[in-house]
């Protein structure tokens, strides 16, 4: 009698753990709290390849400390630009991809010597990147996971068309 009884205690114990619900990513929390008003621009639903370019160019400088035109964009390929630039210690290349959702760039480093660390910088633990396009200035907004922000306004000229 006493199995049985421990038996269905501890059904009970089990059933009342249920499923909890996942902690909300850093992207989450951001958008949680900072909803734009109608005066706020914010970011369009689909940008072009150029802009694409523009914002992934940005958002790189302003991640990395460099100034966007140090940003070589080398290719674009399904929605994702492959950008790189001068290592600053050693005088190599650093790589990495970049690609836009909404208003959020999300960028994953490339060529790290751990292969761990190539990925996708969007889980939590990682900075949430914003921006905002107005004509050649795009502002780039990093904020961190223990919430503060930093921001940053670039002039990130329209490239020109190839003849």
């Amino acid at each position: 009698m006493r199995l049985s009884s421990a038996i269905v205690i501890g059904a009970f114990a089990l059933a009342a753990c249920g499923e909890r619900e996942a902690e909300p990513t850093p992207a989450e929390k951001v958008a949680a709290v900072a909803k734009p008003s109608d005066a706020v621009q914010t970011a369009p639903e689909a940008l072009t390849a150029a802009e694409l370019r523009r914002v992934c160019r940005a958002g790189l400088a302003a991640i990395h400390g460099q100034p966007p035109m140090a940003i070589d964009v080398d290719g674009v390929d399904g929605g994702v630009v492959h950008a790189s630039w001068r290592a600053p210690v050693d005088g190599g290349r650093m790589r990495a991809d970049c690609r836009v959702e909404k208003d959020l760039i999300v960028w994953k480093p490339l060529d790290l010597p751990d292969a761990t660390l190539v990925r996708w910088m969007n889980q939590a633990d990682d900075p949430v990147i914003r921006y905002v396009m107005d004509g050649q200035a795009i502002t780039v907004t990093q904020t961190l996971p223990d919430g503060t922000t930093e921001q940053a306004e670039l002039a990130v000229p329209a490239e020109e068309e190839a003849r």
